[in-house]
C-alpha cells in the first residue's frame, strides 16, 4: 500500500451547474483523503461559487451515495480566497470526484490530498 501526497490546480471553472469543472477524480484501486481545498477569486467583483462531492459508490450495508454540495452559492468577494475542508478529512473512494462551478469562471482552485493505493 502506497501513500502519496498530491496537489491539483485549476485556473478557471465552469459557469454551469449542469457541467461543473471536475477538479479531481479518484483512480481505480485508490482511496483518497482530501486535506484542503482553496478557492481564489481573481475577478474584479464578487463571485458565487459551489463545490460538489460527486459519488456513486456504495458502502457495505448502506445505500448508494449521491452527489452532495460541500458549499452552495457562497459569495466570494473580489481578490479574496476561501479555504474549505481544512482541518477536516474527507474520504473519497474510487470514481468519486470533487467538482466546482461558479457564476464567473475567473477562479483558481487548489486541492491537496493523499492517495492510498492498493
Amino acid at each position: 500500500m502506497a501513500n502519496t501526497f498530491k496537489v491539483v490546480t485549476k485556473s478557471s471553472v465552469a459557469t454551469s451547474s449542469g457541467s461543473p469543472t471536475t477538479i479531481y477524480t479518484v483512480p481505480n484501486a485508490t482511496t483518497s483523503i482530501v486535506l484542503a481545498l482553496l478557492i481564489a477569486n481573481k475577478h474584479t467583483s464578487s463571485i458565487k461559487v459551489s463545490v460538489v462531492i460527486s459519488s456513486d459508490t456504495t458502502n457495505s450495508g448502506a445505500s448508494q451515495n449521491a452527489d452532495v454540495n460541500a458549499i452552495k452559492d457562497v459569495h466570494l468577494d473580489d481578490g479574496t480566497s476561501l479555504e474549505l475542508l481544512s482541518g477536516q478529512k474527507y474520504v473519497l473512494q474510487a470514481t468519486d470526484a470533487i467538482k466546482v462551478y461558479a457564476d464567473n469562471a475567473n477562479l483558481d482552485v487548489t486541492l491537496s490530498f493523499m492517495e492510498i493505493t492498493t
